[in-house]
């Protein structure tokens, strides 16, 4: 008797060893090389081909004379003619570099202000009914006609610029943190407040992590209202002491009625654009996303 008990016995912890075993290997994510093929294939080609398909069928529309007026319509050649000679004149990372630089720290602005806003919002009823209607309107107003009040308060310099990125991106990265913080399950808050994570503590350990997901999302949304924003400031209130970002460039062409340099100003925008989100914000939201389990790499 004691012989079958003791075979049951270590039947049964073998059974659990192969159960914690299956677990584990579920739970271990496979470490090695993605072949260059299969990331050619997979995320390299398909933009190359969208972007070849794009310059197709635009020089297409200039061979065939479907748009006959290079004043309306120029080709893909005279765009290039132009940004090559901003690049070898050396102003071409000028322009990038005063959008860049005034959008990236007009953003940082914005997320200092938008995190404590959107956490007081998210956490406290009274301002939550107070002002929660006023950012859903603020983010639904468009970054433009902050432009003429801002330049009227505060005049043609760089900080009306930062102050309708401000305008533009706080409302967007607060409901972004209104959003994952009303996402959070209860049962994540009731676990904290039973291991003593309260107040501060419990904000910064059990709230704000539960509610990344929903915050990257206001934060890349902040980030194309700070972008959006800047291009309006700069393409409405210029002024040679605020020097030629990307906006500029582009009413420069505008007023010159030079289509070559206006589509210049408007694929830098883009490309600027795709560029940030690539870099910054999808590597972002690929952690948080593989972080929780919801991504794993192949």
């Amino acid at each position: 008797m004691a012989s079958t008990d003791s075979t049951t016995v270590a039947k049964d912890g073998n059974d659990l060893a192969g159960l914690e075993a299956g677990l584990d290997a579920l739970e271990s994510r496979q470490a090695y090389r993605t072949p260059f093929r299969q990331t050619f294939v997979q995320k390299i080609l398909p933009p190359v081909l969208a972007v070849a398909l794009v310059l197709a069928v635009w020089q297409a529309l200039v061979s065939f004379k479907v748009v006959d007026d290079p004043t309306k319509l120029p080709a893909p050649s005279a765009v290039w003619d132009v940004v090559r000679t901003a690049w070898l004149q050396g102003e071409l990372l000028g322009y990038i570099w005063t959008s860049v630089s005034r959008g990236l720290l007009g953003f940082l602005f914005a997320l200092l202000i938008g995190t404590p806003l959107g956490l007081i919002v998210a956490r406290v009823k009274f301002i939550r009914a107070a002002i929660g209607p006023i950012l859903s309107g603020l983010q639904s107003l468009p970054s433009v006609a902050w432009v003429p009040p801002a330049v009227i308060w505060l005049g043609l310099n760089n900080s009306m610029m930062y102050a309708v990125i401000l305008l533009g991106a706080v409302p967007s990265i607060a409901n972004g943190l209104v959003s994952g913080v009303d996402q959070v399950p209860p049962l994540f808050l009731r676990a904290g407040r039973t291991l003593g994570a309260t107040g501060l503590k419990g904000t910064w350990h059990i709230v704000l992590p539960a509610a990344l997901p929903g915050y990257v999302a206001g934060l890349k949304q902040g980030w194309a209202f700070s972008w959006r924003s800047l291009m309006a400031a700069e393409i409405i209130a210029s002024f040679p002491d605020l020097g030629v970002g990307l906006g500029q460039l582009l009413e420069n062409g505008r007023n010159a009625s030079d289509m070559a340099m206006v589509f210049e100003a408007i694929l830098l925008i883009l490309i600027v654009g795709i560029a940030i989100d690539l870099l910054i914000f999808s590597p972002l939201e690929r952690w948080v996303l593989r972080s929780r389990g919801l991504l794993v790499k192949s």
